[in-house]
């Protein structure tokens, strides 16, 4: 992973790099398929309204809000959470988020209309508050700032993977409609929210809070490992929480973010449904469903990439920001089936590059305790953008009987992030 030649390699650096490896072959992997599931879980009822909504007699509107609610609980318990997980430990906090949200998501197949379905997916939201925060947190323990990058991209790859993935599994079980007397949208829900509780369960044994308590870094790595980091993080100097939420730039990365969420969320939840609209059938849907994301996720690591080596995460930021509504305002102005789905894939080309260059930036100006809740209450504010952007789109759905009124919208709010960070690029002088 490190650029240096042999010739130029120390040996601090060489026990430093070898640590790195072995921490990366043995926390990515779990990591990475824990958020398979996680955005698995927030993205599935979008398959599931297929036939769920009919089922339970929600209207788009109210679809959308009950998808959107999730992201209440998400918000009010995020700050919380993380500063639990700084006190008790990663290792412990993340598995209890990871039981306990795969219960939640499981539980919504129980729901009988809007109230109830409404009620448990702010349950599941408050359940799974604080693990995305708490994962990038945890990395930022773990991999000093040159190996950081590369690191989070094969975490966050989970994303596109999930929906690549994600289209063609929820169409099969969709599919086992009446098994036992279930509908298929209720073994969907099941099947795709258990597993979160058994990798919970698997972090336990298999998670350790910091490099110094890694049985299975030999005692040089460890110690390499953790002065390199502990270096790092002094470097920042000593922040507190409270000095974090005073920080400019971290209430612009709050704003980009809840701007950016409206975008993928949006598209995330309604893609099925948008689909839908050009008469396809439920399999074509999950199959076509997958092509925008297997793209987006080759050009994901290939961006990230370039940004491990360029390091100008706020420029890359901006750029990826304008791509993802290029792409939407394409797929409106060329709106039939094969047209939009080349605007859709740049667009989430564009969404999917853009938590690599996001999450990269906190670290670099965040101390360790203020890191904890600084990306936490980053993300709390910017995640509102969960609940606007779902319900946005199925409100304008039923008022314009269109999805491209939706698509504008998100468009529009990611011009506004590509704005925001722009002003955020001269606040941090980046060069």
């Amino acid at each position: 992973m490190n650029t240096l030649t042999a010739a130029q390699v120390t040996p601090q650096e060489a026990l430093e790099s070898s640590a790195c490896r072995k921490a990366a072959i043995r926390l990515i992997p779990l990591l990475a398929i824990a958020y398979f599931f996680n955005y698995l879980d927030r993205t599935n009822v979008g398959f599931a309204s297929l036939t769920m909504n009919d089922d339970l007699g929600l209207t788009a509107s109210q679809f959308g809000f009950a998808a959107g609610i999730f992201y209440v609980g998400y918000c009010l318990f995020e700050v919380p959470s993380n500063l639990a997980l700084y006190r008790f430990g990663a290792r412990r906090w993340l598995a209890r988020i990871m039981i306990t949200w795969g219960l939640f998501s499981a539980s919504t197949a129980l729901a009988q209309g809007p109230v109830s379905y409404s009620v448990i997916r702010l349950l599941a939201g408050i359940a799974e508050a604080g693990f995305f925060p708490g994962v990038i947190f945890f990395l930022s323990l773990w991999f000093p700032i040159q190996y950081r990058t590369r690191v989070m991209a094969w975490f966050l790859f989970a994303i596109p993977v999930s929906s690549v993935l994600g289209g063609p599994l929820s169409a099969a079980m969709l599919a086992m409609d009446g098994i036992w007397g279930f509908h298929g949208w209720q073994w969907l829900l099941v099947l795709q929210g258990l597993p979160a509780c058994v990798l919970g369960v698997m972090c336990l044994n298999m998670l350790a809070d910091r490099p110094a308590d890694a049985k299975w870094l030999t005692v040089d790595e460890r110690h390499a490992l953790q002065s390199a980091l502990n270096a790092e993080h002094e470097s920042k100097g000593s922040h507190s929480f409270r000095e974090s939420i005073n920080d400019v730039r971290v209430w612009l990365l709050a704003a980009i973010l809840f701007s950016y969420i409206i975008g993928i969320l949006g598209i995330g939840v309604w893609l099925p449904q948008i689909l839908k609209t050009h008469s396809l059938t439920t399999t074509q849907i999950g199959w076509v469903s997958a092509i925008p994301y297997l793209i987006a996720s080759v050009a994901m690591l290939l961006w990230a990439k370039v940004l491990a080596r360029k390091r100008r995460y706020v420029l890359h930021l901006a750029i990826t920001c304008a791509t993802g509504a290029a792409g939407f305002i394409f797929s409106v102005v060329y709106s039939d089936l094969i047209p939009a789905l080349i605007g859709l894939t740049v667009a989430l080309i564009g969404l999917s590059s853009v938590r690599t260059c996001f999450y990269s930036i906190p670290a670099t100006f965040l101390s360790k305790q203020a890191a904890a809740g600084g990306i936490a209450f980053i993300n709390a504010v910017g995640s509102l953008g969960g609940l606007v952007g779902p319900y946005a789109v199925g409100w304008l759905k039923d008022v314009t009987h269109s999805f491209n009124a939706g698509l504008i919208a998100m468009a529009a709010m990611l011009c506004v992030a590509t704005v925001l960070t722009l002003i955020l690029r001269y606040v941090v002088k980046e060069a």
